[in-house]
């Protein structure tokens, strides 16, 4: 018995000096596995914990009966917000557009990036938005001098409650001095990039029951014509596949969209992590804890940074998105569809990866005469147009040399093996590429199926490096 007494008051003490070394290790896993959990209370005591982590004074008791309420990730904030122009949405939109800005020492592009997105959206577009304008400065002077000015220039916007201009008073917000300096950044800088992570955050927990999704912008951004018709585009020939992250810009915080029912988690993930590292930084992390490993970027990018002048000390920004196009573009609708082939692929390079507008593509080994890769719609579909790129300007001789593209019809087979029993031969490719328009007057039949076949066997490997499908019934939206 006293042994047993004694090996106990031996564990009590090992779990005391242990705790204090190991509490912060464990705080942050424990924080990274929780953003899978949803439960359904409204997060309590953030504004405390975030303030004692900011200055280093952690009290462990209360950090861990604290973190028992943390589990609600999927929660909103519980801040107040001031309408500064607009009132509450009547209905829910598809798709918010998020800005947040703030008084800059030179140069001002907020109200042309607001007209930008208008003018580049049709009437039938504009009945699907919503716009939310943060300005989350400090200076009251400046605050009400740019809902002066956006309430005169867009009025008929505010009115039709697509547009909302909102601002979170300073009580809200954590500590901002003596913040941690990583990455040996000046400490106006860490101010600086902790106050926009906590901006950002607020304005996610604004936005996040408005729309069934949600693009982050910046304030100094011009918008490609039909935007948002190419992001519905996009989003449905994603159907069926995990994402949490779309890109739409390959800069900063520009053209980032998401699900709207992931924003209070991405809140709460800025707010816990503000002063560590620049929000594009810790975005990255957010998409890898939610299991999405690589970027899903897509080209052409349908929004360009405009500004000169950055939003931190005026400093010169003339950074340009070169994949930008402003002029409408014809993105190609991509039905869904299960994509497999016979060709010996090499490494991750799969089917999947050419039948997208991402920067990527399907790469397989030498292929032989007969090989295939094909594609079976998840329901028959009229197609317009078709067009086909093998190669890229790295390995120009891994096109199809000899090949032809065919359509089908009649589907037989089980759902993992289903194929066409009849079909259609469109045409050859040329120079490893393929182009055909007015399908629908050549093709008398719904199309299930099509295919790439290859007609005589080449010592080079294949690369697809895009498939592009016009329908002329796109998907519902």
């Amino acid at each position: 018995m006293r042994n047993n007494l004694k090996y106990f008051d031996k564990m009590r003490c090992l779990r005391k000096r242990s705790a204090v070394s190991f509490l912060g290790v464990l705080v942050i896993c424990l924080l990274f596995m929780n953003l899978y959990i949803e439960d359904g209370y409204v997060l309590e005591g953030d504004k405390q914990l975030i303030r004692e982590t900011a200055t280093h004074q952690l009290n462990p008791e209360r950090y861990v009966h604290t973190f028992k309420d943390l589990s609600n990730f999927s929660g909103s904030i519980n801040i107040s917000y001031r309408y500064l122009a607009g009132t509450p949405l009547p209905r829910k939109r598809y798709l918010t557009i998020g800005l947040s800005s703030v008084k800059r020492k030179k140069g001002n592009y907020l109200l042309e990036t607001i007209k930008s997105i208008f003018e580049q959206s049709s009437y039938e577009e504009l009945k699907e938005i919503a716009v939310v304008v943060q300005l989350a400065d400090f200076d009251s002077a400046w605050c009400e001098g740019m809902v002066q000015d956006i309430s005169q220039k867009f009025a008929h916007h505010v009115i039709a409650g697509r547009l909302i201009v909102i601002h979170v008073p300073e009580e809200y917000y954590p500590v901002l001095d003596g913040l941690k300096r990583n990455y040996n950044d000046p400490e106006d800088r860490v101010k600086f990039r902790s106050k926009q992570n906590v901006d950002y955050a607020f304005l996610l927990n604004f936005c996040a029951n408005l729309s069934n999704y949600y693009v982050m912008l910046e304030d100094d951004v011009r918008c490609s014509k039909n935007f948002l018709t190419a992001v519905k585009k996009v989003i449905t020939s994603r159907e069926g596949s995990y994402w949490v992250t779309l890109e739409f810009s390959k800069l900063g915080y520009i053209g980032k969209l998401y699900h709207s029912h992931d924003l209070p988690r991405l809140a709460h993930f800025l707010l816990m992590f503000y002063q560590e590292m620049p929000c594009d930084w810790l975005l990255i992390h957010f998409r890898g804890l939610l299991a999405q490993k690589e970027v899903i970027r897509f080209k052409p990018s349908l929004f360009q940074h405009m500004g000169y002048y950055s939003s931190y000390k005026g400093a010169e920004n003339k950074l340009k998105d070169d994949d930008f196009e402003e002029e409408s573009f014809d993105i190609p609708d991509n039905p869904p569809a299960n994509l497999h082939t016979n060709m010996n692929v090499f490494e991750n390079y799969e089917a999947s990866k050419a039948y997208s507008s991402t920067d990527e593509y399907f790469w397989g080994k030498a292929p032989s005469t007969g090989d295939f890769y094909g594609i079976v719609f998840e329901k028959p579909i009229k197609i317009t147009k078709i067009k086909v790129v093998t190669g890229t300007e790295d390995r120009q001789n891994d096109i199809l040399h000899h090949g032809a593209l065919e359509v089908g019809e009649k589907i037989v087979g089980s759902k993992k093996g289903r194929q066409c029993t009849t079909y259609l031969r469109l045409g050859e490719f040329k120079n490893g590429n393929f182009e055909i328009t007015d399908v629908e007057h050549k093709v008398l039949f719904d199309i299930n199926c099509m295919r790439i076949l290859v007609t005589k066997s080449q010592k080079e490997w294949l690369i697809i490096r895009s498939i592009s499908i016009w329908t002329s019934q796109p998907p519902n939206q």
